[in-house]
């Protein structure tokens, strides 16, 4: 949750991980320098890159996509494409910021592909395991908390799981999430806040019953 900001039951999507820093787009001297070498075609120095974010992104298209399997899938295809347009790289963002920008479209294109193959099947498929990692479930009341809030998440568009997951997740600002997924700052306010609006509602409505 932001200063400032009301309660809200999405505040858990904060993550607590030390190395926030590198994901909200700080490069660190070591980054900067792999980054530079992975540009003239060090492999080495890419797989540190590869190291360093691989988690994080698989984590971004799991929150869009839902599926692990999928998600997985996501996070390869990204890399692969920050590979091919690494020697195009001007710098111009952190490679976080640009890395977080191919993951999230891919893991639209990818929910989307998979919201129309749902919509022609008939036989009922097991539900996607939760979009959820083991450290951040200390005990059994915040575990459920956050299973709670995975089901939330799941009556969001893509686009407002895509929004609530960088602005949250991955401590993007609202301008940040604009710039990463192309969208104007407006739209990404309102999407933001009809999110909010969902998951409050949600979470209300099943504290009721």
């Amino acid at each position: 949750m932001k200063p400032g900001e009301p309660a809200d039951p999405s505040k858990g999507m904060a993550d607590p991980d030390p190395s926030a820093a590198a994901a909200r787009g700080v490069m660190d001297h070591a980054e900067s320098e792999w980054v530079a070498r992975a540009r003239g075609g060090d492999r080495v120095a890419f797989a540190a890159l590869v190291t360093r974010h691989r988690d994080r992104a698989y984590t971004l298209a799991l929150r869009i996509v839902r599926v692990p399997a999928e998600a997985e899938e996501v996070a390869q295809d990204a890399f692969v494409r920050v590979w091919r347009a690494l020697p195009g790289f001007r710098g111009d963002a952190a490679f976080a910021t640009w890395l977080h920008r191919i993951v999230v479209r891919r893991a639209l294109d990818r929910a989307a592909v998979l919201r129309h193959r749902r919509a022609r099947e008939t036989v009922l498929e097991a539900p996607p395991e939760p979009a959820i990692e083991p450290h951040m479930a200390p005990d059994l009341e915040t575990r459920a908390r956050r299973l709670r809030l995975e089901r939330l998440m799941e009556t969001l568009s893509e686009a407002q799981r895509a929004v609530v997951t960088l602005y949250y997740l991955a401590d993007r600002s609202v301008d940040e999430v604009a710039t990463t997924l192309g969208m104007p700052v407006n739209t990404v306010k309102t999407h933001l806040a009809r999110a909010r609006a969902a998951l409050r509602a949600g979470w209300e409505q099943e504290e009721r019953a």
